[in-house]
């Protein structure tokens, strides 16, 4: 049943991993887990003299925006101000914004079914 969360895509074709692969890990399932977690990463780090500024850290978030994704418990999903500044993005009128335009559309390429056959016509304008 966990076959289909450890997939991945590559231009070389879609992937599964058959067994557990090696140092992946389920998320901890409570806080006291995360905590054990936490301190063993924070352990590494020091015994390799690689330090974390903890000012610039933030703990026990429930919901992460990195890189234009919103990660919660749910999963990874699209940030909805980047939805929206798609829509909002002003028609092309030449081949370089249209290929702005595809740029920023296909960084979402993995939520969008058929994205493309979506895009097709579009790529061929340029």
């Amino acid at each position: 049943e966990d076959i289909p969360i450890t997939a991945f895509r590559t231009k070389y074709g879609h992937f599964e991993f058959q067994v557990m692969p090696f140092r992946l890990t389920n998320a901890p399932t409570n806080k006291e887990d995360h905590e054990e977690h936490l301190k063993t990463i924070l352990k590494l780090l020091k015994n390799e003299k690689l330090y974390a500024k903890f000012l610039k850290c933030d703990f026990w978030l429930e919901t992460v925006h990195f890189l234009g994704h919103v990660i919660d418990s749910d999963g990874v999903h699209v940030d909805p101000a980047k939805v929206e500044a798609i829509r909002n993005w002003s028609a092309p009128t030449t081949p370089t914004e249209v290929r702005q335009f595809l740029g920023l559309a296909g960084y979402y390429r993995r939520f969008i079914e058929g994205f493309s056959l979506i895009s097709k016509p579009l790529s061929k304008l340029t």
